[in-house]
């Protein structure tokens, strides 16, 4: 046999095989390339998209604790505003209760004192009446000399 003619069957068929595996069987094996390589792509791209979303989902978070404990505080200081207007309130009442009782105790020990002062008068006036009446000797009416007693428990006022 040739060397020659070996050679250039060989690379017969080399070229046979090179154009059969080119039009064959490479683009195949390229398109699954291509195609793992495009699901790949997809799958990063969806991976930083779900990334920024999940940084997007911690940033509203965080603003809904935000506003959660600025509505909180808002209540709180409501409700301690309005348990402090409570308080405010029930004071003046009491102070408003207090001072009626107070008054009402001073009328009260007004009015006794001036029960006590008429009858204390009263009394005044029969001693008078009876110490004029031991001092005359006699018996002094009461009826007839009214004006007298009267004169005199104005002055004693």
């Amino acid at each position: 046999m040739n060397l020659n003619a070996t050679l250039i069957v060989q690379m017969i068929v080399f070229a046979a095989l090179w154009w059969f595996v080119a039009r064959f069987i490479w683009p195949p094996i390229t398109k699954a390339l291509d195609d793992r390589n495009k699901r790949i792509a997809d799958g990063l791209a969806a991976a930083d998209t779900a990334k920024s979303e999940l940084a997007a989902a911690h940033r509203r978070v965080d603003e809904e604790i935000k506003q959660a404990r600025n509505s909180a505080a808002e209540v709180r200081t409501g409700a301690e505003r309005q348990a402090s207007q409570l308080i405010d309130e029930a004071r003046a009442e009491a102070a408003r209760i207090v001072a009626a009782a107070k008054k009402a105790a001073e009328d009260e020990a007004a009015l006794a004192a001036q029960r006590a002062k008429d009858q204390l008068r009263e009394q005044v006036a029969g001693l008078a009446v009876s110490g004029a009446s031991r001092i005359l000797r006699r018996e002094i009416d009461a009826g007839k000399h009214a004006d007298l007693l009267s004169q005199l428990k104005n002055e004693l006022k």
